[in-house]
């Protein structure tokens, strides 16, 4: 029975084993890798990716992180390729194999018949004389590095090296094509990524809520009432239509006083405050509340008033 000390030991040996053949995938990259990045940038069709069993699964994830990147990419399964699929491949698609042995005879199947096209094929693998890399027109070969299993047997660091070399692939084809974080959020809309990276103009234009706002010279009754009914705690303070103060819950707290109710809006507010540009992304206006400690900031397009960020608001989506 494994106790918890072998268990720690043995999850750090493991750890080790892997890092010591990414290390030496490190080592071995040149002038095939090189080959591969530039056979992908200047593809005219999708990235296909094939692979069987363990290197099915790392060939998904090599897919979809190509396909968020710039480069259209889809996994094949090679068995269901077999069954009419391979009609997915056209003649202008670059072709990659994944197989850790070379040997997998759907996988080789596929490559056959993209050669027989005309398409250009990469392998990835870690026999260099096997039948897909004597077969592609690039193979890129991992390093002789043991598996983690204690039996050499279990898919460990040969996937976790075939899933490294993947990623390789995936940026330096990325940073080629320029790919910006602008683009990245096109491709992730949803999610707590995807709301970071959104421009506060486009989340602004989507809300409907009214912008809280007095003039100077409104009296004490009416800023209360428009900061209540704004439900943001706190409205800005505008020269006919021009922000020039706002007033949060805390400058009305600190103002409090006897003669409270006979000031106007710019005896308490806080003049020339922070504000943000509708072309900043939402992480970096979460980020400047979080250094600055505040909780509201409008959001101008010049002298505009395009909108007001509440960070309540933002908590309520869960994104945040």
């Amino acid at each position: 029975m494994t106790t918890k000390h072998d268990s720690l030991s043995i999850g750090r040996d493991v750890i080790r084993r892997e890092a010591d053949g990414l290390r030496a995938l490190e080592a071995s990259l040149g002038a095939g890798f090189e080959t591969a990045v530039e056979t992908i940038l200047t593809g005219k069709g999708h990235l296909i990716v094939v692979g069987l069993g363990k290197s099915g699964h790392i060939g998904r994830k090599i897919a979809a992180s190509f396909a968020s990147t710039g480069t259209p990419a889809f996994f094949l399964h090679p068995s269901e390729a077999a069954h009419g699929d391979l009609g997915m491949i056209r003649p202008d698609a670059v072709v990659l194999g994944l197989s850790n042995s070379g040997e997998s005879d759907e996988v080789n199947g596929v490559i056959s018949y993209a050669n027989s096209l005309g398409n250009d094929t990469i392998a990835i693998t870690s026999a260099a004389q096997s039948t897909l890399a004597r077969g592609v027109d690039t193979a890129l070969v991992l390093p002789d590095a043991p598996e983690a299993c204690p039996n050499n047997l279990a898919p460990t660091t040969s996937t976790t090296l075939t899933l490294a070399l993947g990623d390789a692939l995936c940026v330096a084809v990325m940073q080629a094509r320029g790919f910006t974080a602008e683009d990245f959020g096109a491709r992730h809309p949803a999610g707590k990524l995807g709301f970071g990276l959104q421009r506060l103009g486009d989340y602004l234009a989507a809300q409907a809520d009214t912008i809280p706002l007095v003039q100077t010279e409104a009296a004490m009754p009416d800023v209360i009432l428009a900061m209540t009914s704004g439900g943001k705690g706190c409205v800005g303070v505008a020269r006919d239509e021009t922000l020039v103060g706002i007033i949060t819950d805390g400058d009305l707290r600190r103002a409090m006083g006897n003669d409270i109710m006979q000031k106007r809006a710019s005896d308490i507010m806080t003049a020339e405050p922070f504000t943000l540009s509708p072309d900043v992304r939402m992480k970096d206006a979460v980020a400047a509340f979080t250094q600055r400690k505040i909780g509201n900031a409008f959001v101008l397009e010049g002298d505009k008033i395009v909108g007001l960020l509440d960070l309540k608001t933002l908590l309520a989506t869960g994104n945040v």
